[in-house]
């Protein structure tokens, strides 16, 4: 099992693991410290929704620097015992781990968010399959962070603010367009 470290936040520097998922690629440091850059460290209050968890370590970095909540939504029981092992070893209270399917969780889920984050898997199609539910999940002035394998400059009705790459990883901050 390979791990991934957590880089800012009260938990720095903690190591987490990575299970043996196939398909499994967990957001480097460097585009981490990027987008936690972007959102500004400090996310006190805040509401996430890490929608293909994975790893969760978009989401446990989110937590580390304050959130008041944050969902990890996934589907893979290897992937899913870990975040339940990660989420105890760090006494994360804050963090609620869904298992399920992430089109239903945001086609039916009442809750709403401030910042979700998209890295699901590559070449199927899942952010196309989100699209039409994510202005029901995000809240006013909210935002989307996503990763995929090409540019993104649009998703539904968000836009690309802020955008980098590293290696074969797209990663994008979106925005609602304003009618």
């Amino acid at each position: 099992m390979s791990r991934v470290r957590i880089v800012g936040g009260q938990w720095r520097s903690r190591l987490l693991e990575v299970a043996a998922v196939p398909g499994l690629r967990p957001t480097p440091d460097r585009v981490r410290e990027t987008l936690f850059n972007w959102l500004g460290q400090d996310l006190d209050g805040q509401h996430c929704l890490d929608l293909f968890a994975g790893t969760g370590i978009l989401g446990f970095e989110a937590a580390s620097r304050g959130t008041a909540t944050v969902v990890l939504v996934e589907h893979d029981p290897r992937a899913l015992a870990a975040l339940h092992k990660t989420a105890q070893a760090l006494q994360a209270s804050q963090v609620e781990i869904v298992r399920g399917d992430a089109v239903r969780f945001v086609r039916t889920t009442p809750r709403t968010f401030d910042g979700v984050f998209l890295d699901p898997p590559y070449r199927q199609g899942w952010l196309e399959r989100v699209a039409p539910w994510l202005d029901r999940v995000v809240r006013p002035g909210g935002w989307l962070y996503v990763e995929a394998e090409a540019a993104v400059e649009h998703l539904g009705d968000w836009h690309t603010v802020k955008r980098g790459r590293a290696g074969q990883v797209h990663f994008h901050l979106m925005r609602r367009s304003q009618a």
